[in-house]
């Protein structure tokens, strides 16, 4: 089992910048894919990146490229997302996701934390 326990949320105006963290329990943090979601108010949870075991793959959402980016410290079983020139429509709950070791991701999504709220005004 892997808990993850996301950070980092707030309020911001357009064009400001957040970071995510999450951290995980356990050991086998280094092999794991871990990513990000989120979930606007009446939509569906949707992909936003993730980073392989091997910290050279990161996947993006073609919304977030060049604006987001991911990274990971296997010393400090967290991972991290960077958001820069945020927009109101990148409002959302954000959700940390690990998978199984080795695995892919997205699709390979196993763990979920609690959410963190991002909230940007125009």
């Amino acid at each position: 089992q892997v808990q993850l326990v996301e950070s980092g949320g707030g309020l911001v105006q357009a064009g400001d910048s957040l970071r995510l963290s999450c951290e995980a329990s356990g050991s086998t943090f280094s092999t794991r894919p871990m990513g990000w979601f989120r979930q606007a108010p009446g939509k569906d949870r949707e992909f936003v990146s993730a980073i392989m075991w091997r910290s050279i793959i990161r996947n993006y959402a073609d919304s977030v490229k060049g604006r987001f980016t991911i990274s990971r410290d296997n010393a400090k079983n967290t991972v991290y997302l960077q958001m820069n020139s945020l927009k109101p429509e990148d409002t959302a709950v954000y959700y940390c996701a690990a998978g199984d070791s080795f695995g892919t991701m997205p699709g390979g999504q196993k763990y979920w934390g609690q959410g963190t709220q991002v909230t940007v005004s125009s």
